[in-house]
């Protein structure tokens, strides 16, 4: 039997991502980018594979990483799925440099994982690869009543069965390894998904921090929006695919306008489900009140968060830490999450931020309430919120932790030995 080869040295890695912005200050998925910089500063080789690039440009190399457009230049008659498209570029890749690690954010790569064998390949999936977003969604706008509690509770047992049988169960199969951000993943990935809590990795992935100065508001785009110098702004995003988050939303900032009627409404994106929010908000006579800014790049985020006062997101459809209220908390803004979401795991209530259930409008108006009118250590809590995200997303710890995560997942595999420490 021929001996096991030693943990390499120096990894080749490939990693996956349908969206992946060259961030400026915060994306998406901004942690990949990180990672992807990271690695190559330490000596490691990698490679992305990416769909399509705001500049139409179909390979980008930044910082010694290349990442290629795989839906760049191709004619309609060369449309192929993004996993057959990564498949493809993969193995010519792979033929080139053999690749050690396959890391995914995409469910797509199952088309190479399957054959990861083949491939001498050890493949690591994000966990927000899985379809669990979905089951955080459900709960998080369940009520406090027991006819919502088993209501929501047979939805989600319902959802976990079609997600899992449907997709997840395979994918999770071919991974040698998961990365996931927080307590709730890795217990609903252990406890539900039965996947074993030893080729589970917590990564703290976060956006980039070091060097982020809490920005000044711009009066520029404060008049752009006609938005009065001495109004009080609330900023949220939303993927627009549900409209009950936003009529919540909307219900509670109607009862604010009430008592403070120079409040407004920041709404950032757009979706299927655009005009029929629109419309709620209409019908609620908060047009005056209400902006519906639509899509905006992600680079100019943090430009729109520089003018809130307070930054809501209670929405659960990331597994992850949500970006914008990650962004928020760096700018020392007053942030409103979800308690059944992940950043209910960093976020010390009353502390440096808030976080309330979804479907509870009455405790949102009440609370925007007290915020807007300075009954709350407003400044103290944005000084708090600043020194979490400092202390918690480290940059260079998380690249540390992802590179061992590497190291244990390839040796999990029982195809590498570890070299023997020198006395």
């Amino acid at each position: 039997m021929a001996a096991k080869a030693f943990l390499p040295e120096k990894l080749n890695v490939c990693l996956i991502s349908r969206q992946f912005h060259v961030p400026k200050r915060s994306s998406e998925h901004n942690f990949f980018w990180l990672i992807a910089r990271g690695l190559v500063q330490r000596g490691h080789s990698v490679k992305v594979l990416a769909y399509q690039n705001p500049n139409s440009t179909h390979l980008v190399e930044k910082d010694g990483v290349q990442i290629f457009y795989l839906g760049e230049g191709r004619s309609s008659k060369r449309r192929l799925a993004f996993s057959d498209l990564i498949k493809e570029k993969f193995i010519e890749l792979h033929k080139q440099n053999p690749f050690q690690v396959l890391h995914s954010i995409d469910p797509a790569a199952y088309k190479i994982s399957k054959y990861k064998e083949e491939y001498n390949l050890s493949v690591v999936y994000d966990v927000e690869a899985t379809q669990m977003s979905q089951l955080f969604a459900i709960q998080g706008m369940a009520q406090e009543t027991l006819g919502s509690l088993l209501s929501t509770s047979i939805a989600v047992a319902y959802k976990f069965l079609r997600t899992y049988l449907g997709r997840d169960r395979k994918l999770l199969q071919s991974a040698d390894g998961v990365f996931v951000t927080s307590p709730q993943q890795r217990i609903m990935l252990e406890r539900y998904y039965l996947y074993p809590d030893a080729r589970i990795h917590t990564v703290p992935y976060g956006i980039e921090v070091g060097d982020l100065s809490p920005r000044e508001k711009s009066d520029e785009l404060r008049k752009q929006l006609a938005i009065p110098e001495n109004a009080k702004t609330i900023v949220t995003i939303s993927e627009m695919n549900e409209v009950n988050e936003m009529r919540n939303l909307f219900y509670s900032f109607e009862k604010l306008v009430i008592k403070k009627p120079n409040s407004r409404l920041i709404v950032l994106g757009n979706g299927p489900k655009f005009f029929d929010i629109e419309r709620i908000m209409l019908n609620l006579a908060l047009g005056s009140k209400v902006i519906l800014a639509g899509a905006i790049h992600s680079s100019d985020i943090p430009d729109y968060i520089a003018l809130a006062d307070v930054y809501i997101n209670t929405s659960a459809r990331t597994t992850g830490f949500e970006p914008g209220l990650i962004e928020a908390m760096s700018q020392k803004k007053v942030i409103i999450g979800s308690e059944v979401s992940p950043m209910s795991s960093i976020v010390e209530k009353s502390v440096d931020g808030f976080l309330i259930r979804p479907a509870d409008v009455k405790e949102l108006s009440h609370l925007l309430l007290d915020i807007f009118n300075d009954d709350l250590p407003i400044l103290e809590i944005g000084e708090a919120a600043r020194q979490k995200i400092l202390n918690l997303f480290d940059i260079e710890k998380m690249l540390t932790e992802s590179i061992n995560a590497y190291y244990e997942i390839l040796y999990s595999t029982g195809k590498y030995r570890r070299k023997k420490k020198k006395d």
